[in-house]
């Protein structure tokens, strides 16, 4: 099969067969197709889209270009379940649903990545504490599996090499945007990771890499329909990215988040209630709860128990982190740490989510070049919710930096970020954080 015809193809608007999408899949991996023909076709395919079969065949293909993992003969207790975000800011879901899941009878190898753009990495995150690894060999992540009923990891080199290099063909090519080439990315690796159950939390919103809500759905429809239609059981909620998620933005101060939302400390409302949204999801979808109303119930009783802080600390050690994590986190601290003080009382009517975002990355809590070291220390804490009154004079966030200098160039933009009004439009009221649900009602 000729590359160039693959490609008229897709051009003219045909509709692919099985068997040339396989030739494009092994051109992928073996180099037989060229970066400018592999760009050809992922520019087609996001000109003229690809109907649900084609997907799904392009997906499958992706996952089996490498190797597929089989937890059958692992010994593990319960169904293997993982939840995706398409990317927010300040998300550090992922570090408190994984032990909650585990805690209620689930094994969750939640393949994680690092930050992209303006959005935080959950590798990035968990490397802020000394000693954790995100790259076990095999007979360690099986025991901190059995153990602790979750591990949150890197991507292994053999999951998905196909996706490794169209993903870096699409990244300088102006083709990232494609509903199908993002449906088939995303669910190729977590296919490959073999799983039974899969939730995907599709961001909407200021924060988020989708802003209007006919894309987001459109994204969450083609991600429930293809994990279906190749066997994966699948859900996708639909939520809201307007505002920061939680009180903090940045690797160690999430993590510190993400502890005293554990332990009970401090449980942010939304946070709260997108966390236990995801998790009845997949405890409904593995088969661990009848109901969804039924599988909120445990995972917040998994909270209030301390069972999930538990699932959390032995994965850490297993992992190679501080065996106390729970009492002593031992997280890096910014030496620069500085109030944003309210400008006049107000109320807190809008929130930048993107910019702020930027400002973590431009004190160097994320990347702009892929080869860039990332400081655990700096980022945003105490970030108020939108609907906040504010006195002049009150902090509206704190700046955690690594010099002054930083300290107040992150100020500033972190200033003309956030809107203060006399009072909140009727029309700029927060909604829920849960904005939709896709996937079969339980």
């Amino acid at each position: 099969m000729l590359p160039a015809e693959i490609i008229r193809a897709k051009r003219d608007r045909q509709r692919l067969t099985e068997a040339q999408i396989q030739a494009f899949v092994q051109g992928l991996v073996d180099e037989s197709w060229s970066e400018g023909q592999v760009a050809a076709l992922a520019m087609a395919i996001l000109l003229n889209g690809m109907d649900r079969a084609e997907c799904v065949a392009l997906t499958r293909a992706m996952t089996l270009s490498g190797q597929v993992l089989d937890w059958r003969d692992a010994g593990l207790a319960g169904p293997v379940l993982d939840k995706h975000s398409t990317g927010g800011v300040g998300d550090k879901v992922s570090l408190v649903l994984a032990p909650i899941v585990a805690a209620c009878g689930g094994v969750v190898p939640m393949v994680s990545g690092r930050g992209l753009g303006h959005t935080g990495g959950t590798l990035d995150k968990l490397q802020a504490l000394p000693g954790y690894t995100t790259a076990p060999p095999r007979d360690q992540l099986l025991r901190v599996l059995r153990h602790a009923g979750c591990a949150l990891i890197g991507a292994d080199a053999g999951l998905a090499p196909a996706d490794r290099r169209l993903y870096a063909i699409r990244d300088v090519t102006a083709t990232v945007e494609s509903v199908p080439l993002i449906t088939a990315s995303i669910l190729s690796k977590k296919l490959a990771a073999g799983l039974q159950g899969l939730v995907m939390d599709v961001k909407l919103g200021k924060g988020a890499f989708m802003n209007r809500l006919a894309d987001a759905r459109a994204l969450a429809t083609s991600l429930v329909e293809v994990a279906e239609g190749a066997g994966l059981p699948c859900r996708a909620l639909i939520t809201d990215m307007d505002q920061v998620l939680g009180r903090s933005a940045g690797n160690a101060l999430e993590v510190a988040e993400s502890l005293a939302f554990l332990t009970g400390a401090e449980r942010e409302p939304r946070l709260l209630a997108l966390t236990l949204a995801l998790a009845a999801q997949m405890l409904a979808l593995g088969g661990l709860a009848p109901t969804l109303a039924a599988g909120q119930a445990l995972a917040e009783a998994s909270l209030v128990s301390g069972r999930a802080a538990e699932c959390f600390a032995r994965m850490v050690a297993g992992l190679g982190g501080p065996a106390d994590v729970l009492t002593d986190a031992r997280l890096p601290a910014a030496p620069v740490q500085i109030d944003l003080a309210a400008p006049r009382d107000g109320v807190l009517v809008a929130m930048d989510t993107r910019a702020l975002g930027l400002v973590v990355v431009g004190l160097g809590g994320g990347r702009r070049r892929a080869s860039d070291a990332v400081d655990p220390r700096v980022g945003l804490s105490q970030l108020r919710p939108l609907g906040t009154w504010l006195r002049a004079g009150e902090p509206m966030l704190r700046v955690h930096a690594a010099s002054a200098a930083d300290a107040q160039q992150a100020l500033q933009s972190a200033r003309a970020a956030l809107t203060l009004r006399d009072a909140m439009p009727a029309d700029a009221m927060p909604g829920p954080v849960v904005i939709e649900t896709l996937g079969p009602a339980r």
